[in-house]
């Protein structure tokens, strides 16, 4: 199991995180505030949180969950809002919340299509745009300092079957990041776009290790599945003050998955 051994700092820094109240999101939350951020878990249900906000405070850290539902705008400008009056104005956002609805093109309803792309293309655009608008009006421009990582997937640029939908929205995903780096490139916000490959969470595990789950590990490289640790490093980078010079990329993290 890869252990947390980089020492990239995040002190300072005021991160809001939405998808936080299970795998990727709760993990990340965890592992930014020992590294010294102040950290904002969005969700839709804040209940789902309070252990994780009282294990964070735990270990020394600063933590506050707040209702966002990022399918909903007027959700995500009260969750900002609520993020702010607790931990101070937002300089980091990571925009991690994602839906996925498996199974053949054919057999997927509209409803089933629109939702995943509510939440993972519009959903993702209105958490960015939200955390830039803010970031400007806190003087980005003359500081620099803003930073916005979206959470793509291997499926953004690889056909992952019976995922078209899925796939789809993180294309999106991938060029959304690259347009808006390109935009408020000039506004002192650096936005970048990391894409995760098959990660083994509480969500996905039973699956994993189903005859099904094995066949598809064993048709990658290195014949294995990732840690939510294996994306720490970069992640963080791109959400901190060290990452300066580096906006509108696209990072595959996928352990070769995609190769």
């Amino acid at each position: 199991m890869p252990t947390s051994s980089t020492s990239l700092d995040l002190a300072g820094r005021a991160l809001l995180i939405t998808g936080a109240s299970s795998g990727l999101g709760a993990h990340l939350s965890r592992a930014a505030a020992t590294r010294g951020a102040a950290v904002a878990l969005a969700a839709r249900r804040t209940d789902r949180m309070r252990d994780l906000v009282d294990a964070i405070a735990d270990q020394g850290g600063k933590a506050v969950a707040v209702a966002m539902d990022v399918a909903d705008e007027a959700s995500i400008t009260a969750g900002f809002d609520a993020a702010e009056a607790a931990i101070g104005p937002i300089t980091s956002v990571l925009a991690n919340a994602g839906l996925n609805i498996p199974g053949p093109a054919l057999d997927l309803t509209a409803a089933d299509y629109d939702s995943i792309m509510s939440v993972n293309l519009r959903g993702v655009f209105l958490t960015a745009r939200e955390g830039a608008r803010r970031m400007i009006t806190n003087g980005s421009k003359d500081k620099g300092d803003g930073r916005i990582v979206l959470v793509g997937s291997v499926g953004s640029h690889r056909v992952l079957p019976g995922l078209m939908a899925y796939s789809t929205s993180k294309a999106g995903v991938l060029m959304m990041g690259k347009s808006l780096a390109r935009e408020w490139a000039n506004r002192g916000i650096n936005v970048n776009v990391v894409m995760p490959g098959w990660i083994k969470t509480e969500l996905n595990s039973e699956w994993l290790e189903s005859p099904a789950g094995q066949r598809l590990i064993d048709s990658f490289p290195r014949k294995r599945v990732m840690a939510p640790e294996d994306l720490e490093a970069v992640t963080f980078y791109l959400l901190s003050d060290a990452c300066r010079a580096i906006t509108g990329g696209g990072f595959e993290l996928d352990d070769g998955q995609s190769i």
